[in-house]
């Protein structure tokens, strides 16, 4: 645990250690000596991941850190290097959740120049495991092959997709930047009084969904239109990198079909658009439904 503090009370470690120490030991916790330090909010410190800082322009700006950096990296490089002898879509299957992941739990500080350098990285890697696997084809096919307007959604043709699927590997500039919603006042959510408060707060947490299925998703009051169950838990969002990545995992399992929510065709409003989302055991269970009343019955003698 890092704390900053001011200069005068940095001239005072052991008097502010103490102190929080004594508002620490009620609550059952204790410092860590030797990964406790007292630091000037100008030098700056890392903590959960987080780099905090005060800047010589006087602005305060927690980004990531740059171990947190390094090491999203080391496992992006290691992955598709696992990856050398499978397809497009196994590279995809493998690295969205991460790519992702790592996105959703850095997206409420400034991280926009991370996304895009780390998105140049993917590119990098992405490329160099194509001509892998391809060393003897020309780096015009390669393009051709792996990169294009995989994303229907997005003006963007150097996205890396596979063709027979439709597959794509996400980009970390894909999550919008949500920013950070002060707590109002003192409340704590230890509190039970103040439990509706965390509650409301928690449902209006955006997901870190992209634009049109969030329209979507507020157009059904997102819920599924076959079973009327939600779609997505508003339950406290993941606390780390690792939890939002299985959090993806669990709802790709549950309600996402390739990268996106599944779709389904119902008659809709006015507009024309009968897009909806739906659980992707809703859908499946539907087809077999379908299959059955479309299977030919026995003739009778």
């Amino acid at each position: 645990m890092t704390w900053s503090c001011s200069a005068a009370a940095s001239s005072r470690p052991s008097r502010l250690r103490r102190r929080l120490a004594e508002w620490l030991a009620p609550r059952g916790l204790a410092f860590n000596e030797d990964k406790t330090r007292v630091v000037h909010l100008s030098e700056g410190f890392d903590f959960l991941g987080f780099n905090v800082r005060r800047y010589p322009n006087r602005k305060l700006l927690i980004k990531p850190s740059q171990a947190a950096i390094r090491r999203v990296r080391e496992r992006l490089a290691s992955e598709t290097r696992r990856l050398r002898g499978s397809n497009a879509t196994a590279v995809i299957a493998a690295l969205n959740p991460v790519i992702r992941g790592w996105a959703a739990y850095y997206r409420g500080v400034v991280s926009s120049g991370v996304f895009s350098s780390l998105d140049d990285y993917m590119w990098k890697l992405t490329y160099k495991w194509a001509t892998w696997r391809h060393n003897n084809k020309q780096k015009r096919w390669i393009v051709g092959r792996y990169f294009g307007k995989f994303n229907k959604f997005r003006n963007d043709r150097w996205v890396f997709g596979d063709r027979d699927s439709g597959a794509c590997l996400v980009k970390f500039t894909w999550t919008n930047i949500e920013r950070h919603v002060p707590v109002k006042g003192a409340a704590s959510p230890d509190d039970p009084a103040l439990a509706r408060y965390w509650a409301e707060r928690r449902k209006k947490a955006r997901p870190p969904l992209d634009g049109y299925t969030l329209r979507l998703l507020a157009r059904q009051d997102g819920r599924c239109p076959l079973c009327e169950d939600h779609l997505l838990s508003p339950d406290q969002p993941p606390q780390s990198p690792q939890q939002w990545e299985r959090w993806w995992l669990q709802v790709t399992r549950r309600a996402i079909a390739a990268s996106y929510l599944t779709h389904h065709g119902r008659p809709g409003p006015a507009d024309g658009d009968q897009t909806r989302l739906v659980h992707a055991s809703c859908q499946r269970a539907l087809h077999v439904r379908q299959r059955g009343k479309l299977a030919p019955q026995p003739a009778t003698p």
